[in-house]
């Protein structure tokens, strides 16, 4: 083989593994009539932002419908059309989860329950923020772990999962590959952190910086 053509087949081969690498990892995002509208946008811009770079390519970010409806709208109007559903055939390395005022119907949707228990079975990490905290503890995701709902809502997570040791006034917490927030704005901070454990601290900073979230840190920092 001459040369010219070994540098073809190196370019070929390159661009090959570029490919099968892309978007290899999904994070998903979980949506529904009536989400909390930034417990969904804020993971989505960080996340979003971070596959722009090459260091973080290998991911990409889904937007799950609980339906088989992908139209969906939330709480406070955002109309959103997600890529799958439920019911589709996904293997995910991170779910997230985000709240809605009122749950029930959400707790008692036998097959969005067990759209969450079999993620937790492969996923590397499952996430909730505000009162998806619910939806993973109804999957039996938060059995035995640290975990968080919203601010005011931690002892109405506690008496409907006597199994999960809940915390009170954190913003984040983090146990065994599961994180919980308060959701809110606190959905950025969460978003960070796990972004964080995906890759690296000075690569959250770096998107921190590329959105300007680190801004509003200084902003409330003495």
């Amino acid at each position: 083989m001459n040369t010219s053509l070994k540098i073809v087949c190196f370019i070929l081969l390159s661009l090959l593994a570029n490919i099968t690498c892309a978007g290899s990892s999904k994070i998903g995002v979980l949506v529904f009539d009536g989400f909390l509208t930034s417990d969904v946008t804020a993971p989505i811009e960080v996340f979003g932002a971070a596959t722009k770079k090459s260091w973080f390519s290998s991911y990409e970010v889904v937007i799950i419908s609980a339906s088989k409806n992908k139209f969906i709208r939330s709480e406070e109007g955002l109309r959103i059309i997600a890529d799958q559903t439920i019911y589709d055939d996904l293997t995910l390395d991170v779910l997230l989860v985000p709240s809605a005022y009122k749950m029930d119907k959400f707790l008692n949707d036998k097959n969005l329950i067990n759209f969450i228990k079999k993620q937790g079975e492969s996923a590397s990490w499952m996430a909730s923020n505000c009162s998806g905290a619910f939806l993973l503890g109804e999957a039996g995701i938060l059995d035995g772990k640290k975990a968080t709902t919203w601010a005011g809502g931690e002892k109405d997570l506690a008496n409907a999962y006597p199994e999960i040791n809940v915390q009170y006034d954190q913003n984040v917490v983090i146990d065994s590959k599961v994180i919980t927030s308060n959701g809110g704005p606190v959905s950025y901070q969460a978003a960070f952190k796990l972004l964080e454990k995906l890759s690296s601290k000075a690569f959250a900073q770096e998107i921190s910086e590329l959105i300007q979230f680190n801004r509003l840190e200084r902003a409330f920092t003495p």
